[in-house]
């Protein structure tokens, strides 16, 4: 199919579905890298303190912190 059928068909509000290949979709700007960060032990510590109290793996605390203050910085 061509560009301009499929984007007819989207416009027009047609199930554009079939022609998708969902498995391979992603949004744009929400791509991941993995990244390695050193931290002292007593952050750490203190991250997985803070993680079991809310019940999130460590990851999301530092995830969630670190887009808060970039947030801030914008």
């Amino acid at each position: 199919m061509k560009a301009n059928e499929f984007d007819k068909k989207f416009d027009e509000g047609k199930d554009i579905s079939k022609y998708l290949e969902l498995s391979k979709a992603r949004r744009h700007g929400q791509e991941v890298k993995r990244v390695n960060v050193d931290f002292p032990l007593w952050m750490i510590q203190m991250l997985d303190r803070e993680a079991k109290r809310l019940g999130v793996p460590r990851q999301a605390i530092i995830k969630v912190w670190v887009a808060e203050r970039l947030e801030k910085a914008v």
